[in-house]
């Protein structure tokens, strides 16, 4: 399959791989360069970090710590009001 490079250096998958691949926009793309050229993309996740506060910090250890099956009162708390992203 022959693809062309553009003016910015951008190729375009056709439209049969990307389907094929179930690549969609917003899809991350690994790429690797093997010895003597040979290019490789496969899909790939990516998952965002999360940063805690000093309060976050010690109610995830105090989770951590707490009996298997029982939650510390706090998470209850916090359960009963989570809502969705789409809220």
């Amino acid at each position: 399959m022959l693809v062309t490079i553009d003016k910015r250096g951008s190729i375009s998958l056709p439209a049969s791989v990307r389907k094929d691949l179930g690549i969609r926009p917003g899809t991350h793309l690994e790429l690797s360069v093997a010895p003597g050229g040979a290019i490789t993309l496969f899909p790939v996740e990516i998952y965002r970090s999360i940063t805690l506060s000093d309060a976050g910090l010690s109610k995830l250890k105090e989770a951590r710590a707490s009996e298997p099956g029982s939650f510390p009162e706090w998470f209850d708390k916090e359960l009963a009001d989570a809502g969705t992203d789409a809220e």
